[in-house]
């Protein structure tokens, strides 16, 4: 597993990055992990695109979900029954918030494991960020940033006319931006840089699949 980690992800990542860092970045690290992110998030954006949306079509189906478990609390087979018909209607798979979780995970590993240990080696001879912010030490203005980006990306993701939303999702809309300062305040902020890069990139995103999105209304 650490050989396909290092062969398929690390080494590719790290690859990249140093070229856009020697070619197109003009030797400013900051630029090259803008940079890199924004390639990151096109290579995979169907994954992304397609996870996203079937959030949001789950998201606004939450009142017919909860109608289908309420009809059916006694009988656990047609619920399931039901909720797959519903799911295929929508052509949604239940299942896709957790894989982007599966393959955001080793990209973050491998940024987090590249940004703590090259940084300090000699790939890059500068680790600034537009000559303003070192990218191998914290920075708290990207912290606060970035946890401010990932409170509003919760916002328009969660439907505003959903009172059916559950609680979990809900409290999601906060605790994101809190996480988001506990994590990225402990790491060097070029992880803090590639977060808002990121989340930008998801936000434009999820703006275009709330604009074409159908309504989940249900008879």
């Amino acid at each position: 597993m650490t050989a396909l980690y290092q062969t398929y992800i690390y080494q590719p990542i790290l690859s990249v990055l140093i070229f856009i860092y020697n070619t197109i970045a003009g030797h400013d690290l900051g630029i090259a992990i803008v940079l890199l992110t924004i390639l990151v998030r096109i290579v995979l954006f169907p994954i992304f695109y397609k996870g996203a949306r079937d959030q949001t079509i789950m998201q606004r189906l939450q009142p017919h979900i909860q109608k289908i478990q309420s009809d059916n609390k006694g009988n656990r087979e047609e619920q399931a029954r039901k909720l797959m018909s519903l799911y295929k209607e929508h052509r949604l798979n239940p299942f896709s918030g957790f894989l982007l979780i599966i393959i955001q995970l080793p990209i973050f590993i491998a940024l987090f494991n590249l940004f703590t240990k090259e940084l300090s080696g000699g790939a890059f001879d500068s680790k600034m960020f537009l000559g303003l912010i070192d990218l191998e030490s914290k920075s708290l203005p990207l912290v606060l940033i970035a946890a401010v980006l990932q409170y509003y990306q919760g916002k328009i993701s969660v439907p505003s006319k959903n009172s059916s939303m559950p609680a979990a999702g809900k409290m999601m809309v906060f605790l994101g931006p809190i996480l988001t300062v506990v994590v990225l305040s402990t790491l060097p902020s070029a992880l803090g840089l590639y977060w808002i890069v990121s989340t930008l990139f998801s936000i434009a995103q999820q703006i275009y699949i709330n604009k074409k999105t159908p309504s989940t209304e249900h008879g």
